[in-house]
């Protein structure tokens, strides 16, 4: 009985010291005095009818003030990276391959349907080109299910314009460019070889 009761009051001991520490705030003296010594404001949001003396913005100054430097500069961090995500578009281009959605089947304008039984579309006919009336040879699901198959190129758009022209490559093409010169030196270093 003697014990419940001694963990009881340690975890009642453990309870009152840790209510007012925050967990994820670096450990420092003189925060900690700080939080104990500072009356608590109470932050109002919009639904709340009491209105603010003060502008929004002096608010935000303020409480930029009340956070450390390290804290300040985590959140500088944050806010270039939010706005590089914001100007990183991929690139996309256009196949001219459409897809059905409902059972995968392919549309190709180098190929038409015409070699499928049934198939009336001689290939080089635009998938545009197609009769409002055309069905889907596999599935007979209309022209409207069919989307459109892109590429898409990695990197910023505004990028893409320079460089040798790798910028506008897509990651397939980069690979086959990549492993494609290793092959050749390999096969230039052994080619060494065969001169003596």
């Amino acid at each position: 009985m003697t014990t419940r009761l001694q963990v009881i009051a340690a975890i009642a001991m453990c309870f009152a010291l840790s209510r007012g520490t925050d967990a994820f705030a670096p450990a420092s003296s003189a925060r900690v005095q700080s939080m104990y010594s500072r009356p608590q404001s109470i932050h109002l949001r919009m639904s709340e009818t009491e209105e603010s003396t003060s502008s929004p913005v002096a608010s935000v100054e303020e409480e930029m003030e009340e956070i450390d430097p390290a804290t300040k500069l985590a959140l500088e961090k944050q806010k270039k990276a939010d706005e590089l995500r914001a100007q990183e578009v991929f690139m996309k281009r256009s196949t001219g391959v459409h897809k059905c959605s409902n059972c995968d089947w392919e549309y190709s304008p180098e190929k038409g349907d015409s070699f499928l039984i049934g198939g009336m579309i001689k290939p080089g006919t635009e998938f545009e080109e197609l009769p409002s009336n055309w069905r889907c040879p596999t599935c007979r699901a209309s022209k409207d299910n069919f989307n459109e198959v892109v590429e898409t190129i990695p990197g910023f758009e505004v990028n893409q314009g320079y460089g040798f022209g790798t910028n506008s490559m897509t990651s397939g093409q980069k690979n086959s460019l990549i492993w494609g010169s290793i092959g050749a030196f390999f096969l230039l270093f052994i080619g060494g070889y065969a001169l003596s």
